[in-house]
């Protein structure tokens, strides 16, 4: 599926909601404690987040939207942080209100590489004061004219009211506006109006008294629900089984997903209704917004933490049906991101680069023994000006778009990327892998990288030869038969 998400850019979007600090202190596990049966991490990194509904305005301004937030924080400093991060992305919080009597929620999270080991909330949820309350509908109300869709972020913690709800779904059907609920609690009835609902299994199970983890629970619980809140439409997100859409007169339609990694779940609901919300106020129909909904999410679930999914993911998602590879190919900025979060994850990055003009069996023993000395394979492909330096005239004899393709075609591959003459030492400083590997014929050949790797304790792996297959020899036996 390739679809064209131009259109996401500068769509206004009012983001209204339980707005959150997520905190994550990452370290390693080395032993037990001595004084209880538990872990003793070693403290190694710790990160702040936007999270709720401000992760929600993240995904939306990381795929391309203008946002504009309103809520509350605290008068402390996990609110004057939040402020700050949200101001960082560029996102409009004049709508954010602070009041004094209440903390901002902030949810800490300790892990061990991917795995999380503990979770602790600091929060008060209670309602809004009153004169509170109104100030914060009138920020909305102020702010919903420049909007081209509402999201609702409502995470229990009071700041969604029903009145709340009642007049933002009044408000945007006056003007035409999609109007998205990510739910909680068991009163879905105060969403009366929305366009779309977002529950999970487990809300719509609790909000619908159905038990909804099996197939005939799960049609129950989202039929009762469609009546019972008063929306159009009731998108049930099913984690690794995808979507299912109840629609006032039609029969449920189902989303699969696809099969990837899962490395952690936190925030996947938020980029869904995100994704949601921004692909509707685009433009797209209902069933292609789930399907983009449906693929933001799958991407998200991929991250360490609540993420952000940016819109250059997503495309390459979307399109790769068509292309099968297209996923793997990153920009070396993507690709440096994306290597120091699977080092916070605990995984091992291996490293390889070369020309691969003219594909042979020998190349793919090569990255297939690159790839078991590992978690994650990256590939660095020379461009065509680079090859011409390297091999002469006449080379390459396949482009460096036709090579990347088919070296991304290959299951042992997990990333591939384009570098230039002269661009390799900064390639592997900015990856940083933790193996890098070459051909055995570099037993007397200086290895670009090996004294940077091994600068930060990684090592250079020789892989022996497939006979005596190069690409320079096939290439002259056919030229010269």
């Amino acid at each position: 599926m390739n679809l064209d998400l131009s259109a996401f850019e500068h769509r206004r979007i009012l983001v209204v909601g339980d707005l959150m600090l997520d905190e994550y202190l990452r370290g390693r596990v080395e032993r037990i404690s001595p004084e209880a049966p538990v872990p003793v991490v070693r403290l190694e990194e710790t990160e702040v987040r936007p999270g709720g509904a401000a992760n929600a305005a993240r995904n939306l301004a990381a795929l391309g939207a203008e946002v504009a937030v309103a809520g509350v924080v605290g008068a402390d400093e996990e609110g004057r942080r939040l402020l700050s991060a949200l101001d960082a992305l560029g996102i409009e919080r004049s709508a954010v209100l602070v009041d004094p009597g209440r903390p901002t929620v902030r949810k800490t999270r300790v892990l061990a590489g991917a795995q999380q080991l503990l979770r602790i909330d600091r929060e008060e949820p209670q309602g809004l004061p009153p004169l509170l309350a109104r100030s914060l509908l009138e920020g909305a109300k102020a702010r919903i004219d420049r909007a081209d869709a509402v999201l609702l972020s409502d995470y229990g913690k009071g700041v969604a009211a029903a009145s709340l709800c009642a007049e933002l779904a009044r408000l945007a059907r006056e003007r035409g506006q999609p109007c998205v609920a990510d739910p909680k609690g068991r009163d879905f009835a105060k969403y009366a109006g929305f366009t779309v609902i977002t529950p999970n299994r487990a809300e719509a199970s609790l909000a619908s008294g159905i038990e909804a983890q099996d197939e005939q629970g799960l049609l129950a619980a989202g039929a009762r629900l469609l009546d019972a809140a008063g929306v159009d439409h009731v998108l049930v997100t099913c984690g690794a089984d995808g979507m299912v859409l109840f629609s006032r007169g039609f029969a449920p339609r189902r989303f699969p997903t696809r099969g990837r990694p899962v490395f952690d779940v936190t925030g996947a609901g938020d980029t869904a209704a995100a994704a949601l919300t921004l692909a509707l106020a685009a433009g797209f129909s209902l069933p292609l917004a789930v399907e983009i909904a449906n693929a933001a999410a799958g991407i998200v679930v991929g991250k360490v933490g609540a993420a952000a999914v940016t819109r250059e993911e997503l495309a390459l998602e979307l399109g790769e049906k068509a292309d099968p590879g297209a996923r793997k190919r990153k920009s070396l900025q993507a690709l440096s991101a994306i290597c120091g979060e699977l080092r916070r994850q605990g995984k091992r990055v291996v490293f390889t680069n070369g020309c691969f003009d003219l594909l042979h069996a020998g190349h793919v023993r090569l990255l297939s023994a690159s790839r078991a000395l590992g978690d994650v394979l990256v590939v660095a492909v020379d461009d065509d000006a680079s090859v011409r330096a390297l091999k002469g005239p006449g080379r390459p004899v396949i482009g460096a778009e036709q090579r990347v393709r088919m070296i991304a075609a290959l299951d042992s591959v997990d990333y591939v990327l384009v570098f230039a003459t002269g661009e390799l030492e900064a390639v592997i400083s900015a990856l940083r892998p933790e193996v890098l590997t070459k051909g055995g014929d570099y037993a007397e050949k200086p290895v670009v990288g090996r004294s940077l790797v091994e600068s930060w304790g990684g090592r250079v792996v020789l892989v022996p030869l497939e006979g005596e297959l190069s690409s320079t020899r096939l290439i002259e036996k056919i030229r010269n038969p």
